[in-house]
């Protein structure tokens, strides 16, 4: 019988370097978190902990209130 609740031994790069913060002007960092059509990508494909996805998702969402990042992408 083989055991399925082992994880992979294999160690994740973290996404975020330390010397990175998240923050809304830090536009090039945001952009790394953002789809080609504007969603926010999820914590899974960004290899994120979840008190850092959720500083990167209000990052974005202030970021794109005050017209630093785009909403959606304009190609349709």
């Amino acid at each position: 019988m083989i055991n399925k609740s082992k994880r992979s031994s294999r160690r994740r790069s973290p996404s975020i370097r330390s010397d990175e913060t998240i923050d809304y002007r830090n536009t090039s960092l945001l952009r790394r978190f953002v789809s080609e059509q504007g969603k926010i990508l999820s914590k899974r494909t960004n290899r994120l902990t979840p008190k850092q996805q959720r500083s990167v998702a209000t990052a974005i969402k202030i970021a794109r209130i005050l017209a630093l990042l785009p909403f959606s992408s304009n190609e349709i």
